[in-house]
């Protein structure tokens, strides 16, 4: 508000009025007297009236909008089945009612009718190796493997099939979803998870051409891009490399991408997983687990332009704590000053406001290279650098904390960490990356170079062979990824570990074949494995299957950036022992994809299980 304006006091002037004893005339006035000081502000103005209203802005959706899911059907657990990779992907055909379950053990798809949700009965099953094997000349009976993958697209299938020798070349095959056999294209070496580009345009895989047990034959990783828009029967296929990121290339890494000291390059090295894509069919995004990292590769000119480092998770920070070890009695979540790497394997991708997001479940993974040998000079022979009861380890990349020396850890690390943080109810029993958080890594290159771990137990230690830091594999979580600035908007942080441990109590971070608790919480716990996007009734959902305990967990996605927990389901029997356990009778066992579909107007969820070998079928209600 204005001020009035002072106002000066004007003095008044003194009339000295004296009067005379005898008359006379009046004297002259005197001069005026000196002027006033000021006087005191005068009071603040009234406030102006208010301005009007302004509009009401656009309603936000419901971000506490729930699912419930409950199992209504499972295909039959068979004991031969148990642990034997029986169902691994699925894929769904709509109109048919039937899905399509990888069952990689037998070489074959196995076709499922899902007429009755509550009783699935598999009607046929697709010998993907015969098929392929008499159709393309140059390949002869037994030359290929397992198979990985299945995707469906309209009437039409994508089928990816390794070679028997994994480092040669793999398969695509198409079939109609009758079953009818239409076309193969060779992909690269050890073709994964094979995707239809969301305009049909594409069936893009991910080959990530594993090194073999010796690790003498290392090839290439790449993405196979398909062009099936001509038909699949003239299909043809375009081979997005990573050459032009190996040392001196035309491209470089972004971020901290994990490339192994005993890659030959980063192109041999880099090992992409699973496929994602952009909502307009432009883009394809690829997992490189290992790496922990993702590929972003444009379909039009079938090119890998970007292989982005995703970073690393704080377990020091309050939300993200963890059970680091399977001998401390039971649960016990706690903040470590250690770092969690990402590596995702199977991810989703969807769009808010013009914004593409990745969803990853944080699975992490080692690599572990081991051959067979007689005795430990066979194992020399063979370029081993340990023999073990029949087992000649080429490559290992993980250690436990208590088997490095005392020596190998800086003094900023122990004090951050607790004197006696090597004890095995505390961080000693956590499986670590032996290349990772090394003070001088140039001190290390011999060893990492031969594929021994960094100071192997009972090895003697290299000067100045030192940890600043300590990293796990996987982070334990599922995260959400801005693809505009290649950072997280959203993490799980501790919550399933957390709400596993509020809902099984004893059974909790059990592994997949055993019903004893605790099991893998020293090395990457519950193990998020696959994950699932749907938008039901305006709102988005996550579905992560967890690979280890079990079960699916479900979050609202709607905002990338508060995602919130809606539910955790898991049927598997904790009651039983293990060797109830081993005779497939717990229930549905080690989840390795999940698929969201709608038949006769309801919503179901398709949970294939690789462990107990059986498909699961969800009905999904929106509460």
């Amino acid at each position: 508000m204005l001020k009035t304006s002072k106002l000066n006091l004007l003095a008044s002037a003194l009339l000295a009025v004296t009067l005379a004893a005898c008359s006379g005339d009046d004297g002259r006035d005197g001069a005026a007297g000196p002027a006033g000081a000021a006087g005191a502000d005068g009071a603040n103005g009234a406030d102006g009236a208010n301005g009007a209203d302004g509009a009401n802005g656009a309603d936000g959706q419901d971000a506490n909008a729930a699912l419930s899911l409950k199992l209504v059907g499972t295909t039959p657990a068979l004991a031969e089945n148990f642990d034997e990779s029986a169902a691994e992907i699925v894929a769904y055909h709509p109109e048919s009612k039937t899905a399509f379950l990888v069952n990689s053990n037998s070489k074959a798809v196995d076709v499922v009718s899902l007429e009755d949700v509550t009783t699935p009965v598999i009607t046929l099953t697709l010998d993907v190796a015969g098929d392929v094997e008499g159709a393309v000349a140059d390949l002869a009976a037994g030359a290929l493997g397992g198979v990985n993958s299945v995707d469906v697209y309209g009437d039409h299938m994508a089928v990816a099939i390794e070679a028997d020798t994994k480092q040669d070349t793999g398969y695509i095959a198409f079939y109609n979803v009758d079953g009818t056999y239409v076309s193969a294209v060779a992909a690269g070496a050890l073709p994964d998870k094979v995707g239809f580009s969301p305009d049909g345009n594409y069936a893009v895989v991910a080959n990530e051409g594993e090194p073999n047990d010796d690790y003498s034959n290392d090839p290439e990783g790449s993405i196979t891009v398909i062009d099936v828009s001509g038909g699949f029967d003239v299909a043809t296929a375009t081979t997005a490399d990573f050459q032009a990121f190996n040392v001196g290339g035309s491209k470089s890494l972004t971020g901290p991408v994990r490339i192994s000291a005993k890659a030959a390059s980063v192109a041999q090295d880099l090992e992409p997983e699973f496929i994602a894509f952009s909502d307009d069919g432009a883009t394809a995004f690829a997992t490189l687990k290992e790496n922990n990292a993702v590929a972003i590769v444009d379909l039009a000119s079938a090119e890998v332009m970007t292989v982005l480092g995703i970073g690393f998770k704080d377990y020091g920070l309050p939300g993200n704590e963890i059970d680091a070890s399977n001998k401390d009695g039971g649960v016990n979540l706690e903040s470590w000053s250690i770092f969690g790497t990402y590596m995702p394997d199977g991810f989703d991708a969807y769009e808010v406001n013009g914004i593409t997001y990745l969803v990853t479940a944080n699975e992490g993974d080692g690599r572990e290279y081991v051959s067979d040998a007689a005795d430990e000079a066979d194992c020399a022979a063979q370029g081993g650098f340990l023999f073990d009861d029949g087992d000649c380890f080429h490559y290992l990349d993980e250690i436990r904390v208590k088997d490095l020396d005392a020596s190998q850890f800086t003094d900023d690390l122990v004090a951050k960490l607790g004197a006696d943080f090597q004890d095995q109810d505390k961080l000693g029993r956590l499986k670590v990356i032996t290349d990772l958080g090394l003070e001088d890594a140039s001190a290390c290159a011999t060893l990492a170079t031969t594929g021994q771990p960094i100071a192997f137990p009972d090895e003697t230690p290299v000067a100045g062979c030192v940890y600043e830091n300590l990293y796990s594999f996987g982070s334990r979580s599922f995260t959400i990824w801005d693809t505009t600035t290649g950072r997280p908007v959203f993490d799980s942080g501790s919550d399933f570990e957390r709400i596993t441990a509020q809902q099984l109590g004893g059974s909790f971070n059990a592994s997949n074949d055993s019903n004893d608790g605790d099991d893998r919480s020293d090395d990457k716990g519950p193990e998020p494995e696959a994950v699932e996007i749907a938008t039901v009734d305006g709102n988005t959902f996550a579905f992560v299957a967890l690979e280890r305990v079990g079960g699916v967990m479900v979050y609202n996605i709607t905002n990338p950036q508060n995602a919130t927990y809606v539910q955790y389901i898991n049927p598997r029997d904790f009651t039983v022992d293990d060797v109830a356990v081993e005779a497939n009778l717990a229930g549905p066992l080690g989840p390795e994809d999940v698929k969201f579909i709608t038949q006769d107007g309801e919503m179901y969820l398709l949970v294939s299980n690789e462990v107990s070998g059986t498909l699961s079928i969800y009905s999904v209600s929106l509460l």
